[in-house]
């Protein structure tokens, strides 16, 4: 088969016509292949030689013009040229071999059957050639075309040494059966489990940087059950595994927080592609388990979940190195409100409207998909009037929000200000003043006004005796 007419880009002739002035068999490989022939948009391109990956980046790079730059890096034998919106990278067939306390391979040079043993998915080890006499034939050892067609993830090789190898792999096939929709062979997926312990000797980052792909998926939840059921996603992420099972008393139950969970994170993923509001579905019931207690008037409970889970939120971030910054505190604080919302669905205050937009500030928005996404019964009629009450309390939003403006609040009147009309010294006396005024504000007793804020402050600084 040939796919000559999917390599129309001119870098694709130029590498092929450096290729044969070097005199190096040269494919384009890998997911580049792979994504062209399922017709997925990719930027990201790897070509493999047979010699010096590095010595064809660097012709190739003066090829393309004096001012394109090439990026070395010997260690490794690879090489990277940014070229307008493609990201080229070359490197020489290899081999590889692995000890077994290790993920980093022995790695000698190879052919190109060799390269194609050591990749991880058939899907993955398709190449297509770029030498003028075979310009566009495919190289399939492996049936990758035949794997697509059938929509399944299989390893070119024996799957238990293809993961003990390099256990990120198991990671990896979870990933692409996410992404893709596809099945991942028994076979495979056998060794996905017999293999899990072996995931432990891989760094955080790299796990967190697949599983973060896995929650950027269409349907995320698939990915999540797959390293759910092979035993991987206890191993690095046991506060979501514990939120599994449901508990009776008597016939009294509650949900399954663990698949309501993945539900939640699914219905994000159809209204947003933020990666920090999907997280925030993830965690939005971690403290389920921490405050789970049997009522015998009310059931099930779970008093505190969100103000708990927030808190957990820093903890979960540090260990699976995600980052510590903005990011993590927009979930935090996504986790902390979720349930703010739902009461007000069944009265809509002034109030409490403008104590939760003073709350969530600039997360408003992502808080209210989140609130949503989080009404997973099957009682369509309760679903549809929890949906309605959101629309009722989204209107509400907006016009307090028009009228009063405290979204990320500011204070009308600062510290400094205060310290100064009155000549005080800074202390608390100045907190209490400034806290008087803005619950004057979110109290609706005053509107949002420097004016109404500064008369308020001297009523305030009256009854404290510090106007005559």
């Amino acid at each position: 088969m040939n796919y000559a007419s999917s390599l129309t880009h001119p870098v694709f002739k130029i590498v092929g016509e450096t290729a044969d002035r070097l005199n190096l068999q040269t494919y384009v490989v890998g997911g580049f292949v792979r994504d062209i022939i399922l017709e997925r948009n990719t930027n990201d391109v790897d070509f493999v030689c047979v010699g010096s990956g590095i010595k064809l980046a660097e012709a190739v790079a003066n090829a393309l013009g004096s001012d394109v730059p090439v990026h070395v890096y010997k260690n490794f034998g690879t090489a990277h040229i940014p070229y307008h919106n493609f990201n080229l990278e070359f490197v020489g067939a290899r081999k590889e071999s692995y000890r077994g306390d290790s993920r980093k391979p022995i790695v000698e040079d190879g052919s190109l059957e060799d390269d194609q043993n050591r990749r991880d998915f058939t899907i993955n080890a398709l190449a297509i050639s770029l030498n003028a006499k075979t310009f566009g034939e495919l190289i399939d050892p492996f049936d990758g075309l035949g794997d697509m067609k059938k929509k399944i993830i299989r390893t070119p090789v024996d799957p238990v040494v293809t993961f003990s190898d390099d256990p990120l792999r198991m990671m990896r096939a979870a990933r692409f059966a996410s992404q893709l929709g596809y099945d991942i062979e028994p076979d495979t997926y056998n060794a996905m489990i017999s293999q899990a312990e072996r995931i432990k000797i891989v760094s955080q980052e790299r796990i967190t940087d697949e599983l973060n792909k896995i929650i950027l998926s269409p349907v995320p939840s698939y990915g999540f059950k797959l390293l759910f059921h092979c035993g991987l996603l206890k191993l690095f992420f046991p506060e979501l595994v514990l939120l599994h099972g449901v508990e009776y008393v008597g016939n009294r139950a509650h949900k399954d927080n663990f698949f309501h969970t993945l539900q939640v994170l699914d219905n994000v993923a159809k209204v947003s592609d933020d990666l920090w509001l999907r997280w925030a579905a993830i965690l939005h019931d971690i403290a389920k388990p921490q405050t789970k207690r049997y009522d015998k008037e009310h059931g099930w409970t779970f008093h505190g979940h969100e103000d708990r889970g927030a808190r957990m939120v820093p903890g979960i971030f540090r260990r699976l190195k995600l980052p510590m910054n903005e990011k993590m505190a927009k979930v935090q604080n996504l986790v902390r409100l979720h349930l703010r919302p739902i009461p007000l669905a069944k009265e809509v205050t002034d109030s409490a409207i403008r104590r939760l937009l003073f709350d969530a500030g600039d997360d408003i928005d992502d808080l209210m998909k989140l609130c949503r996404a989080d009404i997973t019964s099957k009682n369509m009629v309760k679903v549809d009037r929890f949906l309605k009450n959101f629309d009722l309390v989204e209107k509400k939003m907006g016009e307090v929000e028009e009228k009063d403006q405290v979204r990320n609040f500011q204070p009308p009147v600062t510290g400094d200000e205060i310290i100064r009309i009155f000549n005080l010294a800074p202390g608390p006396i100045v907190g209490e003043i400034k806290d008087r005024i803005k619950e004057a504000i979110l109290e609706g007793e005053i509107r949002n006004d420097r004016e109404e804020a500064l008369a308020y402050m001297r009523k305030v600084a009256q009854e404290k005796g510090l106007l005559a």
